[in-house]
């Protein structure tokens, strides 16, 4: 597999998103890798073999579905924190018996609406259950208290052109869902969680959220989860 070091070449990259007027527009990515060493690509293909019974060899993915998410905490750095390390902090009981793999997600946005990429795009993140193998996820600092829907109008601008960077470069993904419906997917062929007693509830990123970014990307077509 190829150095994960060596992936991040720059700190910052620009690149030029088509929309559907003809008029381009540019997003910046900054690059602020999580530890991704060995030891975390190996429990990632641990996690693959026993939720979705797949013995792999790369963590890489097809991307087929964006989630969104918030982190339900304010602050960049401590959001960032809970992401960087390898192994699951011991506060993360409703998920531990799963996995000692950390939670993580391909980007994270600040609340001032800079996105920053946290590990290659195509690599599996642990971020949504049933869905990881096939998602890429994005984190959104806020959501105060895991209740409230504050995600900021710059998250939000970043939110949208993240999707429309993410659905041009992988021309693969179909879905756009909020992390709060990631369980209305358990109907699509894309579920694969193998333990039926593993779930949590969620509440992010906010219906409000999901539908303003759902109108700004409906030239996309990108489509919603099943409903219940």
């Amino acid at each position: 597999m190829r150095n994960f070091k060596n992936i991040f070449l720059s700190l910052t990259l620009l690149s030029l998103i088509s929309y559907a007027n003809g008029t381009k527009e540019e997003i910046k990515i900054i690059d602020k890798p999580i530890d991704f060493g060995q030891e975390r690509i190996d429990m990632t293909k641990a996690y693959i073999k026993k939720h979705y019974g797949f013995e792999v060899e790369s963590i890489e993915i097809e991307p087929k579905i964006i989630v969104l998410h918030w982190t339900a905490e304010m602050s960049f750095d401590k959001s960032f924190k809970r992401l960087k390390p390898q192994k699951l902090f011991s506060d993360r009981k409703d998920i531990a018996k799963a996995s000692a793999l950390n939670v993580s997600s391909q980007f994270l946005v600040d609340r001032d609406g800079t996105i920053y990429r946290l590990m290659p795009e195509n690599w599996m993140a642990r971020h949504v259950i049933g869905l990881n193998y096939s998602s890429i996820g994005v984190e959104n600092v806020g959501g105060k208290g895991n209740k409230k829907d504050d995600l900021t109008p710059a998250q939000l601008k970043s939110n949208i052109a993240l999707v429309r960077y993410l659905k041009k470069k992988y021309p693969t993904i179909t879905y756009l869902i909020g992390h709060h419906e990631y369980r209305q997917m358990e109907k699509t062929d894309l579920w694969l969680e193998l333990d039926k007693g593993y779930r949590t509830k969620k509440s992010d990123p906010g219906k409000r959220f999901m539908s303003d970014v759902r109108d700004a990307v409906a030239d996309l077509n990108l489509s919603a989860p099943p409903k219940y």
